[in-house]
């Protein structure tokens, strides 16, 4: 396959600064794509696809009638970012955890950014993620935020913006890894020369950070997942992760609380658990402190928390960071904690609550993004150039009956990518998520999870509605 007649479009492309013109770290991988045989590439495309089946590399899809589990769509034209972008998103994105995990300290103890007026109480008062029951709690270490998966996109010229921050239980990490292994074995001429920064050492770094998390004293520390089970969407990432860091894989059922302290049911009795990755959502996660009805958690587990006889990861309360409206404070959190400038903007952002932004909004449905402030995965969410009268009419009855619960943004040009479409090549858009690990030092993994949008001309990207991924590949210098 050729790259002949290939579409740039006004967008800034991943792969070509010109048609025909490969960006410089593109080069290679262009010129190895096209002195395969004819057919090659769609072969292995193809065994990669069956490898994903035959691994069991899935997700779920709630409410599809043709069948919930499915394989994560996967191109095999890998995204390459130069060393030198990545260095800059590097900064930028230590920059943000350490002031994003400031403002959680801060927003749960002395709230310091209330009482001077830099965010508004109200809006963090009635922010879904925030937590009273978190009030006072000094999490061990003073780390709340442990790992972090936070959204980029590139705009038609080539700069990088924050599209959302995602700090409760950030999903994806797996398919990074697999999207690497089946990389190697699809390309392996091209990536031996391609000088690509591993991946492979995430699990290592993960374990590392979470025995780090140890309650002060335990030397020897048990660590676990704690997963809703096996109908979670993100299921496969959780047995995945705990296999291949070595850690227990636990249900709500598996732990018991005891003198505020959490045990974990064996066969030889109860052992103590000191670390929880939990990849439950707050409100499941305690049926004593916030879901009555919840049988995914683990009764008490809040206690033993703030006793600190226990950590968490992340720290329950981490979700008033996720919020849509809060983000909209992120460059000024950053000022305010670090005393710098924000070194990735945001997109910008019109806040629905306030009357000047509601208008604007309002006005121009036609060419904004509409975003609830709790939602994801591509939900409750409104792209105004892709949608229609009906549907518009709709957004701005939810907007009037609730402002505080929507924000909007410019329909950005997102950068795209080339995939495989049938027989030849097209551009898709496409975002970044790269995952932070906060243990004290802040280290971000090189590469992420590129997520496309498969769908042509679609800018949602999430798995859920159509999107799929490709292997990442940061440059080494």
């Amino acid at each position: 396959m050729k790259f002949t007649g290939y579409d740039l479009g006004p967008f800034h492309d991943e792969m070509f600064a010109a048609p025909g013109t490969p960006r410089d770290g593109a080069r290679l991988l262009l010129e190895k794509i096209e002195s395969l045989p004819p057919g090659e590439l769609l072969r292995r495309q193809q065994k990669a696809e069956q490898t994903l089946y035959d691994l069991g590399i899935t997700f779920t899809v709630y409410g599809h009638q043709e069948g919930t589990e499915k394989i994560f769509p996967f191109d095999v034209l890998p995204r390459v970012v130069e060393a030198q972008d990545w260095d800059k998103l590097e900064v930028g994105l230590k920059q943000r955890i350490y002031a994003l995990n400031l403002f959680l300290v801060d927003i749960y103890g002395e709230q310091r950014i209330l009482k001077d007026r830099v965010v508004p109480r109200e809006i963090i008062e009635t922010a879904e993620g925030y937590l009273p029951a978190c009030l006072g709690v000094k999490a061990p270490h003073g780390i709340w935020c442990h790992i972090t998966g936070t959204d980029l996109v590139r705009d038609e010229h080539g700069v990088f913006h924050v599209l959302e921050d995602n700090l409760r239980c950030p999903s994806g990490v797996s398919y990074v890894l697999a999207n690497r292994q089946l990389m190697k074995r699809t390309l392996p001429e091209v990536f031996a020369a391609s000088r690509v920064r591993p991946v492979d050492d995430y699990p290592a770094r993960l374990l590392d950070l979470l025995l780090r998390m140890a309650p002060e004293g335990v030397t020897r520390p048990t660590v676990a997942l704690l997963t809703p089970g096996i109908y979670n969407s993100a299921y496969y990432e959780h047995s995945f992760l705990a296999l291949q860091t070595g850690i227990e894989l636990v249900q709500g059922q598996d732990l018991v609380v005891r003198d505020r302290r959490v045990f974990m049911r064996t066969t030889k009795g109860l052992k103590q658990v000191d670390v929880i990755y939990r990849r439950l959502n707050d409100d499941f996660l305690d049926p004593l402190a916030f879901r009555p009805e919840s049988l995914l958690g683990v009764p008490g587990i809040m206690d033993a928390w703030r006793a600190g006889n226990v950590s968490l990861a992340n720290a329950p309360g981490t979700g008033v960071a996720d919020d849509k409206v809060v983000y909209a404070f992120v460059p000024e959190i950053i000022r305010y904690y670090l005393g710098e400038e924000p070194f990735i903007p945001n997109v910008p952002t019109f806040l629905c609550w306030r009357d000047r932004d509601r208008a604007h909004v309002l006005e121009n449905l036609e060419t904004m993004v509409v975003k609830a402030a709790n939602e994801s995965g591509g939900y409750g969410m409104l792209v105004g150039p892709a949608s229609d009268a009906a549907q518009r009419e709709e957004f701005a009855r939810r907007i009037q009956a609730n402002p505080r619960n929507y924000i909007a943004q410019p329909a950005l040009m997102l950068s795209r990518a080339p995939v495989i479409a049938g027989d030849r090549f097209e551009g898709r858009h496409v975002d970044l998520r790269p995952y932070i690990l906060h243990g004290g030092d802040v280290q971000v993994i090189p590469g992420g999870l590129t997520r496309v949008a498969l769908k042509r001309g679609s800018l949602v990207v999430n798995s859920s509605q159509g999107g799929g991924s490709k292997d990442t590949w940061v440059l080494k210098h």
